[in-house]
């Protein structure tokens, strides 16, 4: 889990998927000692590559990296100057833009490249056909929910003009302000009694909430629109001021109205859990985006035998506390929560010990610098809402009670984060995992940050949970307990945000399964749900934790258990290669040669390779 507000976990992909990773720690000396001590040179255990029809051996020429660089800055301007989405315009000049795109990079002679230009070739060809194929999709929504954009075609009229410059006409702004008007008062009693097409509409989860949105979109440029004139032009304000007011409160009333008749009581209910499901052909997408050689039925399957494996480990666990059921031994763990005040040193505590753990084994290399940076800071009660648990980066927000929740409120929280549980994770948000990772993410090959992917990011965390579970961090029944629940939590988090995503789980259904086959307290479920669903987060975000992890932990068997590679110089090549999909990264590590036509195709889960 990271800390929110220091950085995103996906880069968005038209108004939903593309997310910005932003904020890192400010470079300071300690990047010269880290620096002393690692290269972007592989490690002298790296596997050679071929030799006939293998990759270049020379250095990278940084024709590569100014691409990247420019394609982002010039995708981010157009994106600014086509704000309005639902305007044809905007599909029209994004797809000329990514089809230029791909026909340049075409021209580009890649079998001389090197290994490093080959890798930022095909990650920037992969992730324009990625935001190509999102906007493809995107633009049939929208064509989809364009019965229930009322108003949309003065709308796109005035928005297009607005881009050219044209000063509006006072007297007409205000004809056309009022046609919106009755428009959608026509439209607010059609609602009531909604048409075959209407109805159809909203039977589909996914265009149900995005009809809402797209609807508030709509309103959102009309009222930057009024803003751009009003006060500014005297003739607009003369004749559209009481217009555009009279306009306001019926886009809000038919918003409003939309919501409900779309969502049903979720639109009616403020804590009600409303995502978008995106549907089987959107999640392939969001596969190959990762590079995700498995179906999410096969996924889903991991996730299962994952689970199994931690109910046998959980079972031993509880047997040695002295039960029988796996659940009794989990509630006892939970009442050992330390009284209020008490947390935020036992976090700190936690924090020096497991960089003491794995610094006296020499795993990775942790600059003094990023030892000395990290900081606490508590979570608002605003915020546990939907982050139960804490959070971490450079500073690890801890979620405990407050004097002003409810009684009930404050035994879930002490319950959910006693020693136990947190102990199990608190590294995972700080070193070697979140905050590890960010200090890296600046000093090392940013540019790549527009490939950032939870697979990498929270996978290394995951990673790092099933590394210390197998070097023995665990001291008692009681911390392997914590540790099991938070990987079956993993486990969980794949079957039902992909049955979620694939329409097959309802939030309710997703909250019951947490709280029964993981041990969740029902609000901090809720909240877990919430933010899955209703945050920021991609469709692929929550099974990306295990999954990412399993994949780290494929490649670590082959450079370190069956390779010559160290822990340390595995774990520094990673960190050093910035985000990305981790089948390329494996490419990296291993010096596999790469063809212009590669396909992802690491089957990295062993039961499941050879069905």
């Amino acid at each position: 889990m990271l800390f929110a507000d220091s950085v995103s976990h996906t880069q968005n992909a038209g108004d939903h998927w593309r997310r910005m990773l932003v904020k890192c720690l400010s470079v300071g000396m300690g990047v010269i000692a880290w620096g002393l001590l690692t290269t972007d040179k592989p490690s002298s255990a790296t596997v050679q590559s071929a030799g006939a029809g293998g990759v270049s051996e020379t250095r990278s020429d940084g024709r590569l990296r100014g691409l990247i660089e420019q394609f982002v800055a010039d995708r981010d301007s157009l994106e600014k100057k086509y704000e309005f989405q639902l305007a044809p315009n905007y599909g029209t000049r994004m797809g000329q833009f990514y089809r230029a795109w791909l026909a340049d990079l075409a021209r580009i002679d890649f079998d001389s490249l090197a290994l490093d230009d080959r890798i930022d070739w095909l990650l920037l060809r992969d992730r324009v056909q990625y935001l190509a194929e999102t906007l493809e999709l995107q633009l049939q929504q929208d064509a989809a929910v364009g019965p229930a954009l009322v108003g949309l075609p003065i709308v796109v009229e005035l928005w297009e003009a607005r881009l050219l410059g044209q000063r509006p006409e006072g007297r007409s702004m205000a004809g056309k302000y009022e046609r919106v008007r009755l428009e959608l008062a026509q439209q607010l009693g059609a609602l009531r009694e909604p048409s075959a097409e209407l109805q159809a509409m909203f039977g589909d989860p996914t265009l149900a909430l995005w009809v809402t949105k797209r609807f508030q979109h709509l309103q959102q440029t009309m009222e930057g629109l009024h803003r751009y004139y009003d006060g500014y032009d005297p003739d607009y304000s003369w004749w559209a001021r009481k217009p555009w007011e009279a306009l306001q409160k019926e886009l809000r009333a038919y918003g409003q109205a939309l919501r409900q008749a779309a969502l049903g009581r979720a639109g009616e209910d403020p804590d009600a859990i409303v995502g978008l499901p995106i549907g089987e052909a959107a999640l392939q997408a969001e596969l190959r985006n990762a590079m995700i050689a498995y179906s999410p039925a096969e996924l889903v399957e991991i996730a299962e035998r994952e689970m199994a494996w931690c109910d046998v480990e959980m079972d031993k666990a509880a047997a040695e506390l002295g039960f029988a059921d796996w659940r009794a031994a989990q509630e006892m763990v939970k009442e050992r929560f330390v009284p209020p005040g008490e947390q935020p040193k036992l976090i700190i505590d936690m924090a020096e010990e497991a960089i003491e753990f794995i610094t006296e084994r020499d795993l990775v290399t942790v600059p003094e610098l990023a030892k000395e940076v990290w900081r606490t800071q508590m979570m608002s009660p605003e915020r546990q809402r939907v982050s139960p648990f804490f959070l971490g980066g450079d500073t690890i927000i801890i979620s405990y009670p407050t004097d002003a929740m409810t009684h009930e409120e404050k035994l879930m929280s002490l319950r959910g984060n006693n020693p136990h549980f947190s102990r199990a994770v608190v590294h995972h948000e700080l070193i070697p995992g979140h905050h590890l990772q960010q200090f890296m993410l600046k000093r090392h090959k940013p540019y790549r940050r527009e490939f950032a992917t939870p697979f990498w990011m929270e996978g290394w965390a995951l990673y790092w949970e099933m590394l210390l579970w197998d070097l023995g961090f665990a001291q008692t029944p009681e911390d392997r307990i914590g540790m099991l629940f938070w990987r079956k939590h993993r486990c969980a988090r794949i079957i039902f945000s992909l049955n979620y995503h694939l329409k097959r789980m309802t939030p309710e259904e997703c909250i019951d399964y947490l709280v029964e086959r993981v041990g969740h307290e029902r609000n901090n479920a809720t909240a877990e749900v919430r933010r899955s669903f209703a945050g920021s987060y991609g469709p692929l975000y929550q099974a990306a934790y295990m999954l990412g992890g399993l994949q780290i932990r494929a490649l670590q068997q082959e450079l370190v258990e069956e390779g010559e590679w160290s822990y340390r110089e595995f774990h520094d090549a990673i960190l050093q290669e910035h985000s990305m999909p981790i089948e390329m990264l494996r490419a990296k590590l291993l010096q596999l040669p790469l063809e212009s036509d590669w396909q992802p195709d690491w089957r990295f889960y062993p039961s499941l390779q050879n069905e």
